[in-house]
């Protein structure tokens, strides 16, 4: 009997460079389920190894930059990428080298996470790395993706209020010449409202706040559906607008783990198909 050999398929890839979280609330474990959900084919370049949970960062160990090269380089040659995001950098010397992979190929759509502080508080970038994504990796980018303390930290400046978001995301806009979501998440407001300000000027966001404790990996998970709404074509408001609704969900459907120690670790629910 003859092997029937049906059409080969294929689907959109996507590639995170970010940090590993061994929890998987976060980091590239997170980009990738928020990949799959999307049905889209997710690739690593791994920047360092996070030994966290929800609760707590407990060590941080870089891979020598010469291995991100490595990395970037044979997925960028091996896949027809057609965006990328990045995460957790950890140093200046992570992020250019991460530039000086990427600016050859200007096609890619770049969606910058800039972490630079865990929901722990714990700082997830060193201090010399600002300057560097300022001026190497910020031009590259479709789209930069900042909460409200990484905006302050940009800006240089105390955001206080939900009246001062879209003036701060066009400030940014202006300042780091690219595509800003400005997320106002952390604000004390009844909603969490983001600020995209593009080519089309400012265009809001907002979902209702959730009573729900899981935070960890948000960050992370948003920017990740923004990348694979863009591998799969979106426009960039609607890439936003349907990463907002995904994160939501994820939300409204997060699940909490009693540890032996007696915590409670909450998590997302990056889940491929949701509860109805």
């Amino acid at each position: 009997m003859g092997l029937v050999m049906g059409m080969q398929r294929t689907i959109p890839a996507a590639l995170t460079i970010a940090g590993s979280d061994c929890s998987a609330g976060a980091g590239a474990q997170a980009d990738l389920k928020t990949f799959q959900h999307f049905r889209v084919h997710g690739l690593t370049a791994i920047t360092c190894v996070v030994s966290e949970t929800a609760l707590t960062v407990r060590g941080v160990h870089a891979v020598p930059p010469a291995m991100l090269e490595d990395q970037l380089s044979l997925m960028l040659e091996s896949f027809p990428l057609r965006a990328a995001k990045t995460g957790m950098l950890l140093s200046a010397a992570h992020i250019e080298t991460t530039a000086r992979v990427l600016r050859n190929y200007p096609q890619l759509q770049l969606v910058v996470d800039p972490v630079m502080i865990a929901s722990t508080g714990d700082p997830l970038l060193e201090p010399d790395a600002i300057d560097a994504y300022r001026e190497l990796l910020f031009p590259l980018a479709t789209l930069i993706t900042p909460n409200l303390h990484e905006a302050q930290a940009l800006l240089g400046k105390t955001i206080a209020h939900e009246s001062e978001l879209d003036a701060a995301a066009i400030e940014l806009q202006q300042k780091c010449h690219t595509h800003v979501l400005l997320k106002g998440g952390h604000l004390d407001h009844p909603e969490c409202i983001d600020a995209l300000a593009d080519a089309n000027g400012i265009q809001r966001f907002s979902s209702p706040r959730l009573a729900v404790q899981a935070s960890h990996g948000t960050g992370c998970t948003l920017s990740a559906a923004i990348t694979a709404q863009l591998a799969l074509g979106a426009e960039l408001p609607v890439a936003v607008a349907n990463a907002k609704s995904y994160l939501n969900e994820t939300l409204r459907q997060s699940y909490s783990f009693h540890s032996p120690s007696g915590e409670v670790i909450h998590a997302l629910n990056q889940g491929t198909d949701f509860e109805k």
